[in-house]
């Protein structure tokens, strides 16, 4: 079983990603504050996973043209997607949760909205553990977010005073993606694995070239199929958008850094190869990722690359260079570097040579 596994830092000069609204007891109403981590040795900031899913579909949505998002329903106090993962990429890559409607006043407002005519029948209760995981993104030091002091003022009598906080950090998060995952679907009535119910059965059936994995109580779209999403998911990884406060303090949340492998196994083995060192600043720790390459040797499937934006961290990159010129002394290079875009779309084009990753 194949993974993506990969290591992203985002360059944060002076920015609030992800607040937590109104901090109660300071010294304006209206003071917002970001999300932070608190412990002993000080003040993490950070953007939850939730928030990073949220930029990179919009991000798919908006800059990936092949990417097919599904549609989104809302009920009084609930909202989901079609949970369609034949049709819909993100509804397979990132996850869903669904059950049937119960009450005959849910039936009858679904039946009467036009917005829902399209929508896929849902017979049982379904739900898909998203193949693509995502970590919370984390300072990879303390820091003491600063708090910027304003006042609304084009108009007339007194300004209203207003105050939020901001930080200059690097975040540092991690991700993977089950490559066997991706495209396969259970039908296996157990609570928490079945993705399809019997609509969604009949609808992979029509699919021209699935796989029915009998043993496995699941179907599998066809091997091109998957790729086209993986690529694409990948794709929108590279150019991602989002975050808070952008009007204010305008950060590029695209990576800066990225180390990326196709891995035999789920657990993450690029995650303390990426550090602070004593001023709080990133750096590769190199024993540390030496160390990878002689105990993960065994588990790497394919070079790892790096995505490293010139002008970023330039000095650790010299560094990196020479450690890489050192390791690369064999006919197949250990490592890859370039710019962040450039090496993931090395990486997704390589699926077309090994196929076996998607088995």
């Amino acid at each position: 079983m194949a993974f993506v596994t990969g290591l992203l830092l985002i360059d944060a000069p002076a920015s609030a990603l992800n607040n937590l609204g109104s901090i109660p007891g300071e010294r304006e109403d209206n003071t917002v504050g970001v999300k932070m981590i608190k412990t002993r040795e000080g003040a993490y900031p950070y953007v939850s996973a939730q928030a990073f899913r949220y930029w990179l579909r919009t991000t798919l949505e908006a800059r990936v043209p092949a990417w097919r998002a599904a549609p989104i329903y809302r009920e009084e106090k609930v909202a989901y997607t079609d949970a369609n993962p034949i049709a819909y990429w993100d509804d397979d890559l990132f996850g869903y949760m669904r059950a049937p409607a119960k009450r005959e006043t849910a039936r009858a407002q679904r039946a009467a909205d036009a917005s829902r005519v399209n929508e896929t029948e849902t017979l049982d209760t379904i739900t898909r553990a998203a193949p693509f995981r995502v970590s919370t993104l984390v300072s990879i030091a303390p820091v003491a977010p600063t708090s910027d002091f304003g006042t609304m003022s084009r108009h007339e009598g007194n300004p209203v005073p207003h105050e939020h906080q901001f930080y200059r950090t690097t975040l540092k998060g991690l991700f993977s993606l089950n490559l066997s995952a991706c495209g396969t679907f259970s039908y296996r009535n157990r609570t928490g694995f079945r993705n399809l119910d019997d609509v969604r059965v009949k609808l992979i059936q029509d699919v021209p070239g699935h796989e029915h994995l009998e043993a496995e109580k699941s179907y599998r779209l066809p091997r091109d199929e998957r790729v086209r999403r993986v690529q694409a998911l990948f794709e929108g990884l590279a150019q991602i958008e989002g975050g808070a406060k952008q009007t204010l303090h305008y950060t590029d949340v695209s990576p800066a850094l990225i180390m990326v492998a196709i891995t035999r196994g789920g657990n993450h083995i690029f995650h303390h190869a990426v550090g602070a060192n004593r001023l709080g600043q990133p750096e590769i720790k190199l024993p540390a990722l030496d160390e990878v390459l002689n105990v993960h040797g065994d588990t790497l499937l394919s070079s790892i690359y790096v995505g490293w934006v010139r002008g970023y961290l330039d000095e650790e990159r010299a560094k990196f260079e020479a450690f890489m010129a050192q390791r690369n002394q064999d006919d197949a290079p250990v490592l890859r570097i370039g710019h962040p875009r450039a090496v993931l779309h090395e990486l997704v084009e390589a699926f077309a040579e090994h196929p076996e990753w998607l088995a």
